[in-house]
């Protein structure tokens, strides 16, 4: 059988699949070529990440796809229920790259909280003209530890972050409304392990205890964090969204920088991706990553594994 890793696939998930008898092309096709290419090639299992998508048409002019695979969390780029309703099998990797990304979000918070984004840009252009000005202007950082990590949507990435949070001394609230409480297990060297339970308590509660505020929430209809939302927060919290693009008003956040009711802010998703808006581009206030919270070579490796896994055995 054939698999079309559209959008790549990790070294070790090709090997597993080729160990198992599975022909694995990664070849990229180009979204209107794709339908013909898997017809021609007779392609069973079309693996993808965020930018091929999956919609009825192609569903339905492809009888011979068995398996539709999303190297990822998220599959909004596919028509999950219609392909379940064709026979189709819909697979993703949610656990793969939790903890990448949670590493991503506090690359961010670490660098925001100490102006970082900024003086990388400054230090090469005015480093040796006006290291003092730099000096003063960058002096007033601020320390995580001890300060409060607010978690909106406290699934497998929001409980990952939470983690990193507590290893840095954060104290931990979150909302979710699928869940009362969470059971973390923070695991550290010579199989050291400290356990904490934290319990969800309201969105509004959250918006107006954090110090630094995460989103790790699905995409959705609506803002998650609109004018209102930013109304409850503390002044000068700092924010991170590696989440989806749309789930924070990309309008009202600025709104929100300029008044100074949030600080600083990261972004790793865009409503307007591949071209995010010039004014954040521009944004002194933001630290940007381009939709980069997954990209490790651990997390890949993961996600290429665990998705070979999930074909062998659906397909034997």
């Amino acid at each position: 059988m054939k698999v079309l890793a559209n959008d790549g696939v990790s070294q070790s998930g090709i090997d597993a699949l080729e160990a198992a008898g599975y022909e694995v092309i990664t070849t990229t096709v180009a979204q209107e070529q794709l339908e013909n290419y898997i017809n021609t090639n007779d392609i069973s299992v079309l693996l993808v990440r965020s930018a091929t998508t999956v919609r009825k048409d192609l569903i339905d002019n492809c009888p011979s796809l068995k398996i539709i695979g999303r190297g990822g969390v998220g599959m909004d780029n596919i028509d999950v229920d219609y392909a379940r309703s064709k026979g189709l099998s819909v697979i993703n990797t949610p656990a793969a790259s939790s903890h990448s990304v949670a590493e991503l979000v506090f690359g961010h918070f670490y660098g925001l909280a100490r102006f970082l984004h900024n003086s990388n840009r400054d230090m090469p252009l005015e480093g040796d003209a006006n290291f003092k000005g730099l000096k003063k202007a960058y002096a007033k950082g601020t320390e995580l530890k001890g300060k409060t990590l607010g978690v909106l949507g406290f699934g497998r990435i929001g409980q990952a972050t939470a983690k990193v949070a507590l290893g840095a001394g954060m104290k931990v609230v979150a909302f979710d409304p699928f869940l009362e409480k969470a059971d973390l297990e923070l695991e550290f060297f010579d199989g050291q392990k400290v356990n904490f339970e934290i319990n969800t308590i309201s969105k509004e509660d959250v918006l107006k205890q954090s110090d630094f505020l995460t989103l790790h929430v699905p995409a959705q209809k609506d803002y998650v964090i609109d004018e209102a939302e930013f109304n409850q927060m503390k002044d000068g919290v700092i924010i991170a969204n590696a989440a989806r693009g749309g789930v924070v008003n990309e309008i009202a956040l600025v709104k929100a920088i300029e008044s100074g009711k949030v600080a600083r802010a990261a972004l790793d998703v865009f409503e307007k991706e591949p071209k995010p808006e010039i004014q954040l581009l521009m944004n002194s206030a933001l630290s940007l990553t381009p939709h980069t919270g997954a990209a490790t070579n651990e997390a890949q490796d993961r996600i290429g594994v665990e998705l070979a896994e999930q074909i062998i055995s659906i397909l034997g």
